[in-house]
């Protein structure tokens, strides 16, 4: 049996410098404080912009513009063809070459696009600027969440990333704010209170760029922030974290066990079940309000607590999970939970028992994703492996927004509510095969480790180390 030091899952043996938990849970209460605050604003703006077009939908967009109910559809759609193929790419480009830049760089184009937004008038300015967007957000996910792997040690990564999923839900509550006070300028400056809604975000994003250059250190070791004793606590975490995340130099044949890792392709496959929902529920819900009668600024306010719930829950369970040190038991239960909203919304003709539905279905909307994301993220090491990993399982989720496009058309939805429902139970099959899948491996290990079973695995680095334990 290896001693402490050796197992990549725990830490290293504090060799360069003694520290202890006091000095340790200070320098990440100071991470915390200087850079989470940044990714959390910056991934926040993006989905407002994403998300708005569902706020807009119902404010006169479509019919200023001469859109048909499935071009507005394809706009919808669309915005996935360009971001799901600049995944994989942008986060091996963050990974090789300092994040401010790239990130600062698809910041400043996506907010001008959105300010762009404001001023088409036709559809074919649509669908551009929607590609345009698609291609500046698609890496910026996996790279956010790749930064905080360069930043936060293994232990501390899931309650990190479930403060960028919670963005998804946030978005929604602010977007619908924002979309509430912004109609009411329709008719300001001859402009419609949706162009105004486009004006106003993209502005804003254009000060999250701002943020991003100077609010995110290169080296998170020589940040700004922290002092001399600082830094050498963040070295110590730094080596500890090298010890299952590997060196930083780039290994094309970790990129290729990515592809073939059967928790890659379990966990991308379970991503693009719950990204329907994700892409669903979180754009149309406005739409999904209207439909039940409400007029064009209630279908924009009703949404905020709907949302508000969301974050809340993703920040309920994130926290149990580091607790537990459990990920599929959540998982699986939170799908069980909104697979009873979506039953509601297919069941029930009252209107405000469908709004109290939607409350029950964001439990699953926003754990979906930000669980099964933490799921692989602690669970894939080294550096090369797991920012692949990320990539992949990003692309393969994101196809599912173009799906959800054309799902919901027309009111009351039967074919998007119902088809949420199908791809929660398909998640939850995959779901419990992953889960099988990392008992079985962890069971062959602990084989190994007794002396039981020789290794004769091919590759033994990174999570495949004998030491190194999975999340179930």
């Amino acid at each position: 049996m290896a001693d402490k030091a050796s197992d990549p899952s725990k830490p290293v043996a504090e060799e360069s410098h003694e520290i202890t938990p006091a000095m340790e849970k200070r320098v990440v209460r100071k991470l915390d404080l200087y850079i989470t605050p940044v990714l959390f604003i910056v991934y926040l703006s993006c989905f407002i912009d994403r998300a708005n077009i569902g706020n807009v939908r119902v404010a006169g967009l479509p019919e200023e513009i001469g859109a048909s109910t499935q071009q507005f559809g394809t706009a919808v759609s669309i915005f996935f063809a360009t971001y799901v193929a600049f995944e994989v790419p942008a986060v091996l480009l963050v990974k090789r070459y300092q994040p401010r830049y790239v990130l600062t760089a698809l910041c400043v184009i996506w907010s001008v696009t959105t300010i762009a937004n404001g001023l088409i008038v036709n559809v074919g300015g649509l669908y551009a600027c929607r590609l345009v967007l698609g291609l500046c957000e698609g890496g910026l996910f996996p790279s956010l969440n790749m930064y905080l792997t360069l930043v936060y040690k293994r232990d501390e990564i899931a309650k990190r990333t479930s403060y960028l999923v919670s963005c998804t839900a946030f978005s929604g509550a602010l977007g619908g704010l924002l979309a509430y006070g912004l109609l009411h300028l329709d008719g300001v400056g001859g402009y419609s209170g949706w162009r105004w809604v486009y004006l106003i975000e993209g502005a804003f994003s254009l000060i999250c760029a701002v943020a991003i250059w100077f609010g995110l250190p290169t080296d998170v070791r020589k940040a700004y922030f922290l002092n001399e004793e600082d830094r050498k606590v963040m070295q110590v975490r730094h080596e500890q974290r090298l010890a299952y995340m590997g060196e930083d130099k780039l290994d094309w044949n970790e990129v290729k066990l990515a592809f073939t890792d059967p928790k890659v392709l379990l966990a991308s496959a379970t991503h693009f079940c719950q990204n329907i929902l994700t892409n669903g529920f979180g754009t149309f819900l406005p739409s999904i309000l209207h439909g039940l009668g409400y007029g064009t600024l209630a279908s924009n306010y009703l949404t905020i607590p709907v949302y508000v719930l969301g974050a809340l829950s993703i920040f309920t369970f994130a926290y149990l999970s580091d607790k537990y040190n459990k990920v599929g038991v959540f998982l699986f239960g939170t799908n069980l939970v909104g697979a009873i909203g979506y039953s509601i919304l297919l069941g029930s003709r009252n209107g405000a028992v469908k709004y109290f539905a939607c409350f029950i279905c964001t439990i699953a909307v926003y754990n979906g994703t930000g669980l099964n994301l933490a799921w692989l993220n602690v669970n894939m090491a080294p550096q090369y492996r797991r920012a692949t990993a990320i990539g992949i399982q990003q692309t393969v989720a994101n196809t599912a927004g173009a799906v959800a496009g054309q799902l919901y058309r027309t009111s009351p939805y039967y074919l998007g509510n119902g088809f949420s429902l199908g791809a929660i139970f398909v998640a939850e099959i995959l779901i419990t095969l992953h889960y099988l899948y990392l008992v079985r491996l962890n069971k062959e290990k602990q084989a190994i480790l007794a002396g039981e079973k020789e290794d004769d695995r091919v590759k033994r680095t990174g999570d495949r180390d004998v030491h190194f334990e999975y999340r179930t």
